[in-house]
């Protein structure tokens, strides 16, 4: 019974980590939509970019990509 309990307490950090990327994927791709321009590439490339490799590409998005 312990290592079961055991193999769910390591399980929630990995949960955690994965509901807070997912959630700020979510958020540069909202930000993408309402942006009134983007740097550098068009707004569908960026789109597929963000979805592809989370978080980095969020982060260079928010970065490099969004006009200020």
């Amino acid at each position: 019974m312990m290592a079961g309990s055991a193999s769910f307490i390591s399980a929630v950090p990995v949960l955690a980590l994965g509901v807070v990327a997912l959630g700020f994927a979510v958020y540069c791709e909202v930000d993408l939509v309402h942006a009134h321009g983007v740097r550098y590439l068009p707004k569908w490339l960026w789109a597929v970019i963000c979805a592809e490799s989370i978080p980095l590409s969020g982060i260079l998005y928010l970065t490099l990509g969004k006009q200020r």
